[in-house]
């Protein structure tokens, strides 16, 4: 879910939730809230204004970056075949980068 924040920024839990095809965890969003990897974003233009969510400067700290300029090109992610943005859009993730590197794990709820 981090990555899908810090890739398509500014994203809203819909979007999140249309990414990996199930409802993102509300719980999970508010660990990376509290982690201050996450902040609200500015709200929506779609029906609703529903908030949208993206990274922080805690975020790009934590990674080792100065700005989001400097996160793999995506699509040089795609052609070194580490990830696939079909696989990504159904929700077939490496764990790893779903995570943000094993720190926030997700679950699937009762």
């Amino acid at each position: 879910m981090l990555m899908c924040i810090a890739y398509f920024q500014p994203i809203t839990r819909g979007e999140l939730s249309s990414f990996f095809g199930k409802e993102a965890s509300r719980d999970l969003i508010g660990v990376l809230r509290a982690q201050d990897l996450i902040a609200s974003g500015p709200r929506s233009p779609q029906p609703g204004a529903p908030y949208t969510y993206v990274t922080t400067k805690n975020f790009l700290s934590q990674f080792g970056l100065d700005t989001l300029r400097q996160l793999p090109d995506f699509e040089a992610l795609e052609d070194a075949g580490l990830l696939s943005r079909e696989k990504l859009l159904a929700g077939a993730i490496p764990a790893g980068l779903a995570n943000g590197e094993g720190d926030v794990v997700e679950d699937d709820g009762p």
